[in-house]
């Protein structure tokens, strides 16, 4: 065995562990295995009602769809065909990293450390930042498990993490007895919305996937429906989250529409210019 196959060997493992140690700490976080769950871990800091970024309960259903992206990835790359793809060693200590990170800041939260909490999550953000980039590097249109189990998950985790990094910090300053995090117009919770929104904005306009949007606008819509349907209402905090749903919708089409188009000129110019594919000519 060549060190390059010991290396291969290595990550995958490290991603397998760590996805799967990231797992256990979730079922242990959602309160399965008995205690607390999250919402209300830490004196209800990220209860639906806690903050004016808090999104209603129902959008942390998307950890579920996260997590089964997770494992089914962890599960792919042991593929034999799998082991060398350059794309996995572009992003599976990345992959590896956030599985960590999201396993220690669940731990962070049911210790009640919000302030670390968000340290982490913030940490967690730019890991997903740097591997979501490494993972638009490609010089071909991936196969179908590529797109969905590299590009489709991580991009999922990116764009919820983007919207829950806003809420962790309000969890956190609310915590702390900063009133104008749990109350109407909820004005800093509107600026750090917008923050979050600009770098939704920046994943869309850098890769033009549809999965981190999906997510993002997922966690903007639910934040929405959650200050306008129950307390604290914050109709301010509300109309921002649904204008930033859908001006990230709007960049991620219109990047996503310039991606295709050209790829399409590439397939062009990779069939001699004139509509001739490749296989064509092999043949």
């Amino acid at each position: 065995m060549t060190q390059t196959e010991k290396s291969d060997r290595v990550r995958r493992i490290v991603v397998a562990l760590t996805v799967l140690g990231s797992i256990v700490t979730a079922l242990f976080g959602s309160g399965l295995f008995g205690g607390r769950g999250i919402a209300d871990a830490a004196g209800g800091a990220f209860a639906s009602d806690a903050t004016v970024l808090a999104p209603a309960g129902f959008a942390f259903a998307i950890w579920s769809v996260i997590y089964l992206g997770l494992l089914a990835y962890a599960i792919w790359q042991f593929a034999p065909a799998q082991a060398a793809k350059a794309r996995h060693r572009a992003v599976g200590y990345g992959v590896a990293a956030s599985a960590l990170l999201n396993a220690v800041w669940i731990m962070c939260v049911m210790a009640w450390r919000i302030a670390e909490s968000f340290v982490i999550i913030v940490i967690l953000l730019g890991v997903l930042l740097m591997t979501f980039v490494r993972a638009c590097r490609r010089p071909r249109r991936g196969t179908v498990a590529e797109i969905v189990l590299i590009d489709g998950v991580i991009g999922l985790y990116l764009g919820w993490v983007t919207i829950a990094a806003a809420a962790n910090l309000a969890a956190w300053l609310a915590g702390v007895g900063i009133e104008s995090w749990a109350e109407a117009p909820g004005v800093p919770g509107t600026i750090t919305l917008i923050f979050a929104g600009l770098v939704a904005v920046f994943t869309a306009w850098r890769g033009g996937r549809w999965a981190p949007a999906v997510a993002s606008t997922w966690g903007l819509i639910w934040i929405a429906i959650g200050r306008w349907a129950q307390d604290p209402a914050a109709p301010v905090v509300a109309s921002t989250a649904a204008v930033l749903a859908v001006v990230v919708l709007g960049v991620t089409g219109w990047r996503f529409r310039l991606r295709m188009r050209d790829a399409a000129r590439q397939g062009l110019a990779a069939g001699g210019g004139d509509g001739t594919m490749v296989a064509d000519r092999r043949s």
